[in-house]
């Protein structure tokens, strides 16, 4: 019989389990010595990434990064401000500090899908002292939306992926004001003046010397009493509109004489009377070119969830939709707003459905509205849309909450953020005023570039669950021919450092704001085409030319020296000619799509289709495609991505439509004289057939017979049409 053992009682268990966990009075010490070193480092860091030194000012102080997708944090002041994003090890370096102070245990979180099972934290100086760092943990099939929650704690905690993306190389870290950092900011203003403007004057004297052969060619035609503009496609129609335009400012000036303002109590048999008229004064105003045609433009602020202010613009028909205040037009902040009702005279009439557009690079949305009655914006709004038009940062008027225009910290910003931060607010905004939860969504160029970088996977995917449908105007995804010459390899054989002393670390080229401000808007017209033409291969064939000089009123706008950098620098764009995809990468698809189709351009089979987890760039949540491509495009190559998507290595887009306009360039999808034929009537047509609420709102004029998109429909959308009007 075995001895028998006696079971210890509850009270000696309790009372040897208090001893054994009871701490030392060295080991309490110690934890406070450890806690107190944290709260040094964390002043230090804190300091390092806060708007201004605490020790000579009373002004907040960064209190900790929160993650708006895992590589894009944004710091948080003491007071809810908001800063850009900072290098990702100096924010996990301030967000563990923080949780040090506080007592909280490291923990194990969720990151992106597609990374490896486990994770370590590059750790910190304080960290590898004393051997700690934090494991993460990836569940298998995780989305990417699950991520993209700027207010979490599991990206606020998120741990630095393992490698950086190369097409997206960190941003340089600027803190507060110094001496030191004055003095480099001067230095790199001053040194940026001076080069950057012979930057600029060898691109002018470049294109007034290829002018001298056209203009020529011109006074040859008029001194043998020709008239060379009669070979121009559109002439005919060129001269019509010219007629009526004048017209019209004949008979403004007769019937209002000094009066501006029409009064709607006279009545008219006009659908859209117009109550701005006259001589046209090329001016910087879409309002007021909106007032020409019979509709108005009011502007909102929107503030980014970091901290920018950026303007939207909404275009509307004022005998049916009531102005709002200008507290109700301020931004709301950056958190998710609140929706409100729509503001009709009628509120028994149905809604317009909403449709966001986005400019392109060194644009404005102004680039929508100055073709009178054939601007997309005032077209699509008389059809029966609710027009919503957005800017991306700085724009204009560079504006944040905290920041000034010579911090530098205000320039640091590339496309990424247009994408991850600058879209998702003015969706946000649109969708708050409009009480829908999806809008369409209209881009051109750089807007196309946002789109496509804030939908990838790895990005915001959610926001696909927010759009009806993608609507892509000459989309910029490969780089064309064009990058290739002299101009743009001499931006792209430079280092980064010798860049940013030749083009600065704050706006690029800010004196191209000084002309636009001060020149006579005729010749800053004329001058604004030229350049633009040389540098990016344009011409006006097919646009009114005598709208030419209102059309470059509206840019070029500030972008930053940083932006610049990530489109013809040597690291991103300009090398990889991809936005998305490195070079080798596309190498590598270029190679088994010739392998698997014979070189005969045929579409991929399905089983050579490349998995979802592979090189594809978006997933599940991705909207509808719909393309519109410019055949003639040097800028950017549009066919490519047609291609792509055409060989099925993007299995989860679904395209709803897809044009090459063959003889069209870059510019033309949205001011050639048959933009209106070629384009928009389609563009009105694929918003309201992938329209999720027909029942809800009206149907836009000329799309009563278009039926609803369905996306098991999917395979008549590869009819590709060619024009060569």
């Amino acid at each position: 019989m075995g001895d028998s053992v006696d079971e210890p009682s509850p009270e000696w268990r309790q009372d040897h389990e208090d001893v054994q966990t009871s701490p030392s009075p060295d080991s309490k010490r110690l934890s406070l010595q450890e806690q107190a070193k944290s709260a040094i480092h964390f002043a230090r860091q804190s300091e390092k990434l806060s708007h201004e030194h605490p020790a000579s000012t009373s002004s907040p102080v960064a209190l900790q990064a929160k993650f708006v997708t895992p590589q894009d944090p944004v710091i948080v002041t003491t007071d809810g401000g908001r800063l850009p994003g900072v290098p990702l090890e100096e924010a996990h370096k301030l967000n563990i500090l923080r949780e040090e102070v506080q007592g909280d245990e490291p923990e194990t979180v969720d990151i992106k899908e597609g990374d490896e099972t486990k994770e370590r934290l590059s750790n910190t100086d304080d960290h590898k002292a004393r051997g700690q760092h934090k494991v993460v943990h990836v569940p298998q099939g995780q989305k990417g939306h699950s991520l993209q929650k700027s207010a979490g704690a599991t990206l606020r905690k998120q741990m630095p992926p393992s490698s950086t993306n190369p097409l997206f190389p960190p941003l340089p870290l600027y803190g507060p004001s110094s001496i030191l950092r004055d003095v480099q900011c001067v230095f790199f203003r001053v040194a940026s003046f001076f080069l950057s403007l012979a930057f600029l004057l060898v691109i002018v004297l470049g294109a007034l010397f290829t002018s001298i052969p056209p203009a020529t060619k011109k006074w040859f035609y008029k001194l043998t009493f020709r008239n060379i503009d009669k070979r121009r496609p559109f002439y005919e129609e060129e001269m019509r509109r010219a007629r009526i335009r004048d017209e019209k400012d004949r008979q403004w000036k007769k019937q209002h004489g000094s009066h501006k303002v029409q009064d709607d109590s006279e009545g008219t048999a006009e659908e859209f009377p117009p109550t701005e008229g006259g001589r046209d004064p090329v001016i910087c105003d879409a309002g007021y070119y909106a007032r020409r045609v019979g509709l108005d433009v009011e502007e909102f602020s929107v503030q980014t969830e970091d901290g920018f202010i950026i303007e939207l613009w909404h275009v509307y028909d004022p005998k049916e939709y009531t102005r709002q205040s200008e507290d109700s037009r301020e931004h709301l902040g950056p958190t998710v707003f609140e929706r409100r009702g729509k503001r009709l005279k009628n509120p028994q009439q149905k809604p317009k459905f909403p449709v966001l557009l986005i400019h392109g690079l060194l644009q404005s949305a102004g680039a929508y509205c100055c073709t009178d009655e054939q601007s997309l914006a005032f077209w699509l709004c008389k059809q029966g849309y609710d027009v919503w038009l957005g800017n991306n940062r700085c724009g204009f008027t560079p504006r944040h909450v905290l920041l000034e225009y010579s911090d530098p910290r205000m320039w640091c910003w590339n496309i990424r953020q247009f994408g991850v931060f600058d879209l998702p607010a003015l969706i946000s905004r649109v969708l708050t005023e409009t009480g829908f939860d999806k809008v369409g969504l209209i881009c051109h160029s750089q807007g196309t570039t946002q789109t496509l970088v804030a939908l990838a996977k790895e990005q915001r995917p959610d926001l696909g669950d927010k759009i009806t449908v993608f609507c892509a105007l000459a989309p910029a995804a490969y780089a064309g021919p064009l990058i290739g010459k002299m101009y743009f390899k001499f931006m792209r054989i430079i280092s980064p450092a010798f860049f940013r002393v030749m083009f600065g670390i704050h706006a690029f080229i800010p004196f191209m704001m000084t002309m636009h401000a001060t020149l006579p808007s005729g010749l800053y017209g004329w001058m604004g085409y030229k350049v633009f033409s040389f540098l990016f291969n344009w011409s006006d064939t097919r646009w009114d030319r005598g709208l030419r000089d209102r059309m470059f009123q509206f840019s070029p706008v500030y972008v930053s020296a940083e932006s610049m950098r990530w489109w013809l620098g040597r690291e991103c764009f300009a090398r990889h000619k991809c936005i998305l995809a490195t070079k080798d990468v596309i190498r590598e698809e270029e190679r088994v799509d010739s392998d698997a189709s014979g070189d005969s351009g045929a579409t991929l089979p399905l089983e050579t289709q490349k998995s979802p987890g592979g090189t594809a760039w978006y997933n599940e949540q991705v909207p509808p495609f719909a393309l519109w491509v410019c055949g003639n495009d040097d800028l950017v190559d549009g066919k490519k991505l047609l291609r792509r998507l055409q060989s099925g290595r993007e299995p989860h887009v679904q395209v709803v439509h897809s044009k090459v306009i063959e003889g069209y360039e870059h510019l033309d999808v949205i001011w050639a004289m048959d933009a209106e034929e070629q384009v928009f009537r389609e563009v009105a047509e694929t918003l309201w057939k992938t329209c999720h609420v027909r029942d809800e709102v009206r149907v836009p004029k000329g799309c009563e017979h278009v039926e609803a998109w369905s996306p098991d429909e999917n395979e008549v959308a590869w009819s590709t049409n060619d024009s060569s009007e």
